[in-house]
């Protein structure tokens, strides 16, 4: 496997249906004519995807204010989502993406370096997707740690 073609400001955002951490679906679709952030993590509960799942929790009150939508993904299964959830008050959807087929369109799997070695797994990554199912912005290789307020920073609300 080599590295994934990344997406740009302007591209399309690849359109997706998934199980969600409730046991509905939710569509990509669903959300057209909002604001969406959409960013793509490892693995549920653990640390690192924790600690940014709870930043995004934490500013989601001015995110929404803000006319913006979250939604976590990750190749987990929906009844793992259902625990993360539960156990970090999460109060965003989680899509699980168990084939990492959308994951890939978005260009967040794929080859990656961690700890010194080429690895394949999920790019932390975050999609800022318009009303009209646009990216405004793709930000790959992101830090668990501070990036939500990063995030908040270069979207102007802070």
């Amino acid at each position: 496997m080599t590295a994934p073609d990344r997406l740009s400001p302007g591209d399309p955002a690849p359109d997706f249906t998934l199980p969600t951490d409730t046991g509905e679906t939710l569509a990509l679709a669903d959300l057209r004519g909002r604001r969406v952030i959409l960013y793509a993590y490892p693995a549920a509960m653990t640390p690192g995807c924790t600690k940014q799942a709870c930043d995004f929790r934490d500013s989601l009150a001015s995110l929404q204010a803000a006319g913006y939508e979250v939604v976590g993904i990750s190749p987990d299964k929906p009844e793992k989502l259902a625990k993360f959830r539960e156990r970090d008050a999460i109060t965003f959807p989680l899509v699980a993406d168990t084939d990492k087929a959308v994951l890939t369109a978005y260009g967040a799997y794929g080859e990656k370096q961690m700890y010194g070695r080429t690895v394949t797994g999920v790019i932390r990554s975050t999609f800022v997707i318009d009303p009209d199912g646009k990216l405004e912005r793709a930000f790959y290789n992101v830090k668990a740690t501070g990036h939500v307020a990063k995030l908040r920073r270069d979207l102007g609300l802070d």
